[in-house]
């Protein structure tokens, strides 16, 4: 049986233990670095060069829609503009025949031909083909020419063809009796959208006296009409 001093001993060795190991705990977790003084002296280096940028993020989520603005002030009152719808040019001519006309007139209208216009701005191209003829014993001139609603064109200029037969010489006989084809052509401007009576006249030339005049003696006579955009 353990004496009651030894039991004391051990009581107080048990109750010290636990004290000294607490102490040595608290002593170790104080120990000084021994690298602190060694680096505590030293300056800071300079600071590195930055870095590459990063890759780009993945788009966000789409935000919400916001609030819709309100309505603007009201605006003048504009001005009403009526468009021109132009339609595309479609031909537009006519023929006008005759089968041996023999017009022995010297001075009026030798044949006319209705045309309908259809644009007033648009130019008409006439033509006028048959035989003719003048003739007499001292010189004379024939004129054959255009008229349209019984007005000759004067944009440009009037459309005509002259005929001049000299008195010859004595060698030869001026009152030869020659017919040939021979044309009359040009354009006018400036005649209005419509009907249009377009005819062929013959008459005297300026200053000079008037033949025996012939108009589409034998053959075919012809007026041909053609409206052209301007």
């Amino acid at each position: 049986m353990m004496s009651p001093l030894v039991a004391r001993l051990l009581l107080l060795v048990c109750l010290a233990l636990p004290l000294y190991g607490v102490e040595k705990v608290r002593n170790r977790g104080y120990r000084k670095d021994p690298d602190a003084d060694k680096f505590g002296s030293c300056l800071q280096g300079p600071a590195g060069t930055s870095g590459r940028d990063g890759n780009p993020g993945a788009n966000g989520i789409p935000g919400t829609p916001g609030i819709p603005g309100r309505d603007g002030l009201k605006g003048e009152k504009g001005e009403c503009i009526s468009e021109i719808f132009e339609e595309p040019w479609r031909p537009n001519y006519k023929q006008c025949a005759w089968n041996s006309l023999n017009y022995g007139i010297d001075l009026g209208k030798v044949a006319d031909c209705t045309f309908t216009k259809m644009r007033t701005d648009s130019t008409l191209r006439v033509l006028f083909s048959g035989s003719l003829r003048l003739k007499c014993k001292n010189a004379c001139c024939q004129r054959w020419y255009f008229t349209f609603n019984g007005a000759e064109c004067t944009a440009p200029l009037p459309i005509e063809s002259i005929i001049y037969l000299d008195q010859g010489s004595p060698e030869l006989n001026s009152t030869i009796n020659i017919h040939r084809t021979s044309s009359v052509e040009g354009m006018c401007e400036g005649v209005k959208a419509g009907l249009v009576d377009v005819a062929v006249w013959v008459g005297t030339c300026a200053d000079y006296p008037r033949g025996d005049a012939s108009t589409g003696w034998n053959s075919v006579s012809r007026i041909i009409i053609e409206e052209l955009p301007k």
